[in-house]
Formats: structure tokens, C-alpha cells, sequence
């Protein structure tokens, strides 16, 4: 029960800060957000045995996040730095490699450890962003639409899993998921952007939604995969304790941080 009620609590904020929320709001969501996703990441790359310097990797993390946004939502407040960003992006993540220097000690971690630092700018920032830049881009429903695709899929993952699952997709990795759980996943997000996409990507033929919303699905299927990987690596279940039954915020954004930013290039780009 309680799984359930801090589910519909969480689908009920995120429809009404996607739909509704001024642009500023939002951003300012996201970003929340995306801290918290790289307090638990910092916390699982301790477990791992690779710390990180927390307040630059995070600094770094947040940059990320605003590069892929700021010359487009918020106009002249952060425009007149975009230029600078760049090249604030690459120094800064030079100087979280060089960081590594100060607290390496001979062990044969020094790659890890340098990546560990550099990896969540890519991982969480950039992804994020991305968000971001499309709800200002593309309006709310494009945003919405991925979103919407997503939790289809997990839905439908987990219902035609638990009915029909006798394989296991990476027993490895997540004992639960089964092949037969993604074919439903894959069936039913696609379907979804597919037809809601009629009304809200009206100019990408059918087919190409098809497409996208099968690599949507994949990609989303396989960031959850990648999510579970690092806990189990990290000897933990959840991410954090942060949302009863549901875990941390990593945990629910797992997907979306591998969907989107296939989503932000096609919709960008193609």
C-alpha cells in the first residue's frame, strides 16, 4: 500500500510540474532533482570504493545540465554566459581528473576514480538538461509524451512479466526482469508514443515514432539495467530511502536518463 500511495503522490507532481510549472519552476525542480540524483551517486561510487570529490563533481554535474539549457529557456539571465560555458565545462572537468591526484593513494584505482568524478556530468547533467531544453524547445507535451512512454513501458514490463516471464533478461543483474516483461515494454511504450505522438508529434511520420518509441523502451530498459548494476555493485538495493517504497531518486529517473537524450537528438536534430 504504501508503495502504491507514494506512487500515484509522485505521477500526481510529476504531471503537475511538467504540465503546469512556470519555466523558472521547473528548472529549478530539475535541478533539485539532480542533486539529489548525485548525492546518491556519490554515495554508491563510495560504496564502490571509487569516492569522488563531491562539491566539484557536483558543481561540474550542475553545469552540465544548465550548458544544454541556458541559451534557450531562460533568455538573458544565463545567455550573456553561454559562451563561457564550454570552456568553464572542459577546465572544469580536467581539474576533477586532476583532483584524483590528492586523494589517490598507489592503489591501482586511479582510472576508476577519475572517472567515477567525471562520469555523473555525463550521466546526470547532461540528461537532465536535456529535459529541460526540450520542455522550452518543444512545448510540455513533447516532454510529457517521453514521460508518458516511459511508465507505459515499466507498467507493462512489470504486469506482462509477472504473468507471462519465464526467461530472464540479466539474471546477473536484476533476477526479476524477464525477456518476455521488455517484448511487453517495448509493445506497449511504442504503441503509446505512436499514438498519443499523432497528436503532439504531428510532423514525424508514423513509422519513425514507431522507431523511436521502440528505442525509447530499449534504451530506458537498459538505463534501469545499468542503475541496478551500480547498486549491486555498491552492495545496496536502493539508491537511498528518500521515496517510501520506491527508493531514491535514481531509481525513478533511472530510464529517462538513457531515453532522453536519444529523444532531445531526434526530436532536435531529425
Amino acid at each position: 500500500m504504501t508503495r502504491v500511495l507514494s506512487g500515484a503522490v509522485l505521477i500526481a507532481i510529476a504531471v503537475a510540474v511538467v504540465w503546469f510549472a512556470p519555466a523558472a519552476i521547473f528548472f529549478a525542480v530539475a535541478e533539485a532533482l539532480l542533486l539529489l540524483a548525485f548525492v546518491e551517486y556519490a554515495r554508491l561510487a563510495g560504496a564502490c570504493g571509487l569516492p569522488i570529490p563531491t562539491i566539484a563533481a557536483g558543481t561540474v554535474t550542475l553545469l552540465a545540465s544548465i550548458g544544454v539549457t541556458s541559451t534557450r529557456w531562460v533568455g538573458d539571465v544565463l545567455a550573456g554566459t553561454a559562451i563561457a560555458l564550454d570552456a568553464i565545462l572542459m577546465s572544469a572537468v580536467v581539474l576533477l581528473a586532476a583532483l584524483t591526484l590528492v586523494s589517490w593513494r598507489g592503489d591501482r584505482d586511479a582510472l576508476g576514480r577519475a572517472s567515477a568524478a567525471i562520469f555523473p556530468a555525463l550521466y546526470l547533467g547532461l540528461p537532465i538538461g536535456a529535459m529541460v531544453s526540450l520542455r522550452a524547445l518543444r512545448g510540455r507535451e513533447v516532454l510529457f509524451l517521453l514521460l508518458l512512454t516511459v511508465m507505459v513501458s515499466d507498467t507493462a514490463q512489470y504486469y506482462t512479466g509477472r504473468a507471462f516471464g519465464r526467461r530472464l533478461l540479466a539474471p546477473a543483474i536484476s533476477p526479476k526482469k524477464t525477456i518476455e516483461g521488455a517484448i511487453g515494454g517495448l509493445v506497449f511504450g511504442a504503441a503509446i508514443l505512436m499514438i498519443v505522438g499523432a497528436w503532439w508529434l504531428p510532423l514525424m511520420p508514423l513509422a519513425l515514432r514507431g522507431l523511436l518509441g521502440v528505442a525509447l523502451v530499449a534504451l530506458g530498459i537498459g538505463g534501469d539495467l545499468f542503475e541496478s548494476m551500480l547498486k549491486r555493485s555498491a552492495g545496496v538495493k536502493d539508491s537511498s530511502t528518500l521515496i517510501p517504497g520506491h527508493g531514491g531518486v535514481l531509481d525513478r529517473i533511472d530510464a529517462l536518463l538513457f531515453a532522453a537524450p536519444i529523444y532531445y537528438v531526434v526530436l532536435k536534430y531529425v
